[in-house]
């Protein structure tokens, strides 16, 4: 049975998405969180055909933490299903993602008009400058940036060693670190096609003040409360 609504899963995404790209690409004109706000609608509409089609919910814990101006959201990175539900859970946002994404048929194109933070990350300096100054860009714009600190997806009950990036740009900017737990990779496996039934929590944390601090003490801190929410989830 979790095999069969997979690929009904599968082909309902075939299905809407190369319409919805050209839905996107119509809102070139717009003014960016015009564009954001029209272009999610795709992610949003994926989160209700999971659940009704695959049987994930979800549930949020911790929305009071969120500031009441854009931060900096740094949070464990499992599967493709928190990328889509950021954009239902989060304020406007922008994503900081490995600029090979955009060249991706239709799912690229869209994507490439929600302003994200593209950066080549064989190229660890430009890519960092390219963070900061894009980073300081989409804040000021009134966009809160998401960050994936470990770099990649990461299996259940693993993890890797987090990157300072994201750390270092709200410290740069005078912006508080969110962290962000989850257990989305329970129900939608790294690179898997199955896909489970159940319920994601998503927690988030205290914003972390990051004026005046160091780089690597935030990012610890950051990871000290993810990992340990992680053993919870």
């Amino acid at each position: 049975m979790m095999a069969l609504r997979s690929a009904l899963f599968a082909l309902a995404l075939l299905a809407v998405t190369p319409p919805y790209a050209l839905i996107a690409l119509a809102t070139f004109p717009l003014p960016r969180l015009t564009r954001y706000r029209i272009i999610s609608g795709w992610a949003r509409l994926m989160l209700r055909l999971a659940r009704a089609i695959c049987g994930i919910r979800w549930r949020v814990e911790g929305r009071e933490h969120l500031p009441a101006h854009p931060a900096v959201i740094l949070a464990k990175h499992q599967s493709a299903w928190e990328t889509l539900a950021f954009q239902e859970i989060f304020p406007p946002h922008v994503q900081v993602l490995k600029k090979e994404l955009l060249w991706i048929p239709f799912f690229g194109w869209g994507l490439a008009l929600m302003s994200p933070i593209a950066i080549d990350r064989a190229n660890g300096r430009a890519a960092l400058r390219d963070i900061a100054r894009r980073g300081r860009e989409r804040l000021a714009q009134g966009f809160w940036v998401v960050i994936f600190p470990e770099g990649t997806r990461v299996r259940v009950g693993e993890k890797r060693a987090y990157q300072h990036g994201g750390a270092w740009l709200a410290a740069q900017c005078g912006v508080p670190v969110v962290p962000v737990a989850h257990n989305a990779g329970r129900l939608w496996p790294r690179n898997a096609f199955i896909k489970r039934p159940g319920q994601v929590t998503v927690r988030i944390g205290p914003p972390i003040p990051t004026t005046g601090r160091d780089a690597k003490q935030i990012s610890a801190e950051v990871e000290a409360w993810i990992e340990g929410q992680q053993q919870t989830l």
